[in-house]
């Protein structure tokens, strides 16, 4: 198999590797880079377990291919607290009881972290429709629509 030098940024780090051309940007981040908080669940792009942000705007790691994100800016789910800390967003989903067992967390955070700098007093229904993607088995969906809403007015009374 022809190899392919990949070099992009992964959580404000200059990561590199040699990937086949098949090979996902998932599994690049999970056994190259050792960054398992990406977490694949349907590999169809549907679930949207594996969300990570690519320049910003969030994808579906397990249908990118690593070779598609050279050069790019990626941010997973270990990006969002580098210290150890939890951020805002994440503060906000611990009170609001947003997430049960954790497997959808690391999708539905990164793209709740999109939808937030795009829109950082979304209503109700833009946070429904950005969620909509996104699917957890565990929970209504209610409380992570709440935590959505905590961590926007959480941000809001910092400024």
């Amino acid at each position: 198999m022809t190899s392919f030098d990949v070099e992009l940024t992964v959580n404000g780090v200059p990561r590199r590797g040699s990937v086949e051309a098949r090979r996902t940007l998932a599994d690049f981040l999970r056994e190259d880079l050792g960054l398992t908080g990406t977490h694949l669940g349907c590999e169809h792009g549907v679930c949207g377990a594996c969300t990570v942000l690519v320049d910003g705007e969030p994808a579906r790691s397990c249908l990118m291919l690593a070779v598609q994100a050279r050069g790019a800016d990626v941010r997973t789910v270990e990006g969002l607290a580098p210290d150890g800390e939890m951020n805002r967003l994440q503060e906000a989903m611990w009170d609001s009881h947003g997430f049960q067992c954790g497997f959808c967390t690391p999708g539905f955070l990164m793209q709740i972290t999109a939808l937030l700098a795009e829109s950082p007093e979304p209503t109700e229904a833009e946070v429904r429709e950005a969620l909509s993607g996104n699917i957890c088995r565990c929970t209504g969906y209610e409380s992570i629509v709440n935590g959505v809403l905590l961590a926007a007015d959480a941000a809001i009374s910092h400024e």
